[in-house]
């Protein structure tokens, strides 16, 4: 009698047991959280994405995922490999970046000059004409550097005239 009961107890504890020890594994051991770039890395890479091609290409290709990383200047001032090669104006760098799949944003198409993507969003979202870029340059700014003269012009119709706002 008790063999049954130990081979019934056995046939019902054991597989449940292995099942939920599978499932530990399958969510523990595979999504380890992965480990973080280095601060420093991540400082250098922003830099040189204002104006070293040859460096940024070397670091993506070393490094792929630094073209997603934001560093912090301090106070919330963030920014991205794409967002200083923005500001620089330098065009080839955002390029470079976009092709590889770096986050474009408002910024960098305004740079770009690509007015049938930024006009449409400020059309939707007016309040976006005052955002702050990193280091509270704005859309204006981009426009500029990015020698976007129909841009500059429609943003400053539309009342921006600031090439900074200070980031608070």
């Amino acid at each position: 009698m008790y063999g049954s009961l130990v081979g019934l107890g056995a046939a019902i504890v054991l597989p449940t047991y292995f099942y939920s020890l599978s499932k530990k594994e399958q969510f523990n051991s595979g999504n380890k959280e992965p480990t973080q770039l280095n601060k420093k890395l991540i400082k250098d890479f922003v830099i040189a994405a204002h104006s070293k091609l040859a460096l940024v290409k070397e670091m993506v290709n070393e490094y792929p995922n630094l073209i997603y990383a934001a560093y912090d200047w301090g106070n919330g001032d963030y920014e991205e490999a794409i967002e200083g090669a923005a500001h620089m104006g330098n065009k080839e760098i955002v390029n470079f970046f976009i092709d590889n799949g770096a986050r474009a944003n408002l910024f960098a198409l305004t740079m770009l000059g690509k007015m049938n993507l930024v006009k449409p969003i400020l059309e939707n979202y007016p309040k976006l004409l005052y955002a702050k870029g990193p280091h509270g340059l704005t859309l204006l700014h981009h426009a500029q550097v990015g020698g976007a003269r129909d841009l500059e012009g429609f943003l400053m119709a539309q009342g921006l005239t600031k090439r900074m706002i200070k980031i608070k």
